[in-house]
């Protein structure tokens, strides 16, 4: 079995082909865990083809303890509070915000993986003109979608339901299909997403 930095695994298959020839399938157990690690990927990508400028933002902590004896380390510390949103930058000139949820679920998303705080930042950044976006994947199902953070808040403030139906991103988001490089290649639905808000 060959693992990869991305979770995905291929492992070997008993089909043989000619000539000793080993045929590989694909397996994505272990996607949900690594959907930071696949746009942090993507913005790697969209920063070296000068596309964007998106970062990972780190969570504030609290320092504790400071080994000084050859250089200064941290060995003790702790998370202070939850950072605001996962991943903010600047595109075309527009400030824009991600948080990246993954859920296990396969009927629906629970809003109660976004945090109050996380839905004011968002709210914030619409009224001052910035462009907000979830993306969401649905790990059981395979699958990852886009949505603007306006969709999900008016779903929230709207809704009596704790949670969004699966079927319903089909309709308020915009499925994006793991590649190589980038992995999650998300820009051209945040174009086409802000194109017709």
């Amino acid at each position: 079995m060959i693992k990869y930095s991305n979770g995905l695994t291929y492992k070997k298959s008993k089909t043989k082909l000619s000539s000793n020839k080993v045929a590989f399938s694909f397996s994505s157990a272990n996607r949900g865990m690594n959907l930071e690690e696949d746009i942090i990927q993507s913005n790697e990508y969209y920063l070296r083809n000068k596309m964007a400028l998106i970062y990972k933002r780190p969570t504030p902590i609290q320092v504790v303890k400071v080994d000084y004896q050859k250089s200064p380390k941290i060995t003790e510390a702790y998370f202070s509070e939850k950072s605001t949103t996962d991943f903010n930058g600047v595109y075309q000139g527009r400030y824009i915000d991600i948080e990246a949820k993954s859920t296990h679920s396969k009927s629906s998303f629970p809003l109660s993986n976004i945090t109050k705080k996380q839905f004011e930042h968002l709210e914030n950044v619409i009224e001052q003109g910035g462009l907000a976006f979830f993306i969401i994947e649905f790990v059981k199902h395979a699958k990852t979608y886009i949505v603007e953070a306006r969709q999900i808040i008016d779903f929230k403030n709207n809704e009596e339901r704790k949670s969004i139906p699966f079927a319903q991103f089909e309709e308020i988001g915009r499925e994006i299909k793991r590649g190589f490089s980038p992995r999650l290649d998300y820009l051209p639905f945040v174009d086409e997403i802000h194109r017709n808000s």
